[in-house]
């Protein structure tokens, strides 16, 4: 096993690694600072999650592939099923560390307030507050059922808190699938909350549960234990790979017992087909134990009707604008160069990542899938490597690619040109035909110049009206107005300026 070497170091010129959360059997996990974002920024600190394909003891090249492909998986799955409960990916990168290790990572966001498995370890949440988080992780996961990703692992300890402690997000989609598929399930999850078609504790022969189809009644059973557990302050270890059919003595005789027995008694039945088939279905269980809540509680907001679906709760800082998908690949570490690392300030900076020098490669035997083909000669007793150098084809390459350079150059001028005459509307924008995103304002609030507090105020949007987004930069959008929800006395006439997203509620659809 050989760990990361990144404490007290920069990644990529950007990220300041300041501690490590944890460590898994392929990623490890830093707390960071980007460097580039402004101290305001809800994400001026990170989570990086590097893939480590050395913590493996018995790596080779097909665990290799696997681990890449699962972790390339992971963003894909964060991606398709961005939403308010689920945490979300800001970008990615592959770089290296101090010793010239290379590695992949993840750009997380960072939830300050723990997990919920530590919440309840602290103090005891009441009935409402439990309702209130549980409305908005089935949420997030309906959310992702609706776009085919099963998440599998569902428990509190993979449950974050936004800082307020009012915002709680699902993480770790390392182990999702993205479809509800017939095919045998591997086992994963852990014992007390994973359900018995894919527990590691369920009995039988090799790797598989056979004849179990994935579906989204895998998630709902871990999660009406996780409920369990937010109620009770206890995991429900008496009841694993069974269905919950009591609550301890100091919860047994509550108003509400019996009524919530029954919800995780039908949701956690070993057979899926035998539990609700949706998490809005759950909700819905839930009814009966929401509504004492409500009576309890003269504040409380959990009770509504019985066909509304739970809804989610926006933090500051969530943007539905997806980030690049990455493209990661194994690397080749034998073909990288790993000059020693330079130090600035308080943080060492990780070496980049550098193109193999051309050299003369003897043949071998075995070769690495993922390097780069080799000419072998043949006829000769005693093979050799061919590289060819003709000098006119470099010169033509390097001729071709200093006139690509230039065009991009061009390209950039052009670009950046455009960009600051739309922003000053001396030139009008290019619209996409083919997407636009919408929103409605909450309040009455003034347009600004530019994506801060600060810039001057140049229109007015009163409230309930209805603006498209055109542009965005941390939690500020640049709208065009469509549609002005009440009129407007003696304010200024501008229909096009930055609001702060606190005051918009984006259509997601």
């Amino acid at each position: 096993m050989r760990e990361l070497s990144l404490n007290n170091c920069r990644v990529d010129k950007r990220y300041d690694i300041r501690e490590t959360l944890g460590r898994g059997s392929y990623a490890e996990i830093f707390l960071a600072a980007d460097t580039l974002a402004s101290p305001q920024s809800p994400h001026s600190s990170v989570v990086i999650k590097a893939l480590n394909v050395f913590l493996q003891d018995d790596l080779d090249v097909d665990l290799e592939r696997t681990l890449v492909e699962n972790f390339q998986n992971e963003a894909i799955a964060l991606d398709r099923v961005r939403h308010p409960n689920i945490i979300s990916r800001i970008g990615h990168g592959t770089a290296r560390d101090l010793k010239g290790t290379v590695f992949h990572y993840l750009v997380l966001e960072y939830l300050s307030g723990g997990d919920l498995q530590n919440a309840v370890r602290k103090r005891e949440l009441s009935l409402v507050q439990v309702l209130n988080y549980v409305e908005q992780i089935c949420a997030g996961l309906g959310h992702a059922h609706k776009n085919g990703v099963i998440h599998r692992d569902i428990k509190p300890q993979n449950l974050l808190l936004t800082t307020d402690l009012a915002t709680v997000k699902i993480a770790d989609f390392g182990v999702a699938r993205f479809s509800v598929a017939a095919s045998p399930i591997t086992r994963v999850g852990t014992n007390v909350y994973a359900p018995p078609e894919h527990s590691p504790l369920t009995s039988g022969s090799g790797d598989e549960f056979e004849e179990a189809p994935l579906t989204p009644a895998a998630d709902i059973y871990s999660l009406a234990k996780s409920i369990y557990t937010l109620v009770t302050r206890e995991a429900p270890r008496a009841y694993s790979n069974r269905p919950i059919d009591d609550l301890p003595s100091a919860f047994r005789y509550e108003e509400w017992a019996d009524d919530l027995i029954r919800v995780l008694k039908r949701a956690t039945q070993s057979d899926p087909a035998m539990r609700p088939q949706t998490v809005e279905d759950l909700w819905i269980d839930l009814n009966a134990v929401r509504r004492i809540a409500a009576d309890g509680d003269e504040t409380s907001t959990v009770i509504r009707t019985r066909e509304t679906e739970p809804q989610p709760h926006v933090a500051r800082g969530y943007t539905p604008i997806v980030p690049e998908q990455p493209q990661f690949d194994a690397v080749d570490e034998t073909r990288i160069d790993t000059p020693p690392p330079t130090i600035r300030g308080p943080f060492a900076v990780t070496p980049p990542l550098a193109k193999p020098p051309l050299q003369k490669m003897q043949p071998q035997v075995a070769f690495s899938p993922y390097a780069p083909p080799t000419k072998i000669a043949i006829g000769n007793a005693a093979a050799t490597t061919v590289v060819e150098k003709p000098k006119k084809k470099r010169r033509k390459l390097r001729a071709f690619a200093i006139f690509l350079l230039l065009i991009a150059a061009f390209g950039g001028v052009l670009y950046g040109t455009a960009s600051y005459m739309r922003g000053r509307n001396i030139l009008p924008e290019i619209k996409n035909p083919f997407k636009t995103q919408t929103a409605v304002a909450n309040e009455n609030v003034n347009l600004r110049s530019g994506p801060t507090a600060d810039s001057d105020k140049i229109g007015l949007v009163t409230k309930n009206s209805k603006v498209k987004i055109v542009n965005s930069q941390n939690n500020w959008y640049q709208v065009d107005v469509i549609e002005q929800g009440q009129a407007k006395n003696n304010a200024p006439a501008a229909t096009r300026g930055w609001l702060n997203g606190k005051f918009l509620d984006i259509d997601n659809n």
